[in-house]
């Protein structure tokens, strides 16, 4: 039997020591070109952001003087129709009569003259 007991000891796979399994830390290293390209598109994307709230803040300050035009327009468009209306009523062919019979003046059919073509 010590033959039997020799060939299983042969068979046997030789049992290897437990190897520690090391986990490597790998940081993503970022080199100084990367930082230096992120900063300047940090910098970039802040310096374009003001640019367009500028814009926006000079195109709402056009838009409120073109308004304040517009309001003084109408507002004189209004004023010269009143004027228009205020001259047809002076103008009107009875208040003339009345007034040039409070300054003594009156109609002389002989004095009228017509102008001939």
């Amino acid at each position: 039997m010590s033959n039997l007991a020799r060939k299983q000891y042969q068979y046997q796979p030789a049992q290897q020591p437990e190897r520690e399994i090391k986990k490597v830390k790998r940081h993503a290293k970022i080199t100084p070109g990367e930082k230096f390209l992120a900063l300047l598109l940090v910098a970039f994307l802040a310096i374009m952001s003001i640019q367009i709230i500028s814009v926006n803040a000079q195109v709402y300050e056009v838009n409120k003087e073109v308004e304040d035009v517009k309001n003084a327009i109408q507002e004189q468009k209004t004023l010269n129709s009143e004027l228009e209306a205020q001259v047809k009523d002076m103008s009107r062919y009875e208040r003339i009569k009345e007034i040039a019979k409070k300054k003594g003046l009156g109609l002389d059919g002989n004095n009228v003259k017509v102008g001939e073509k």
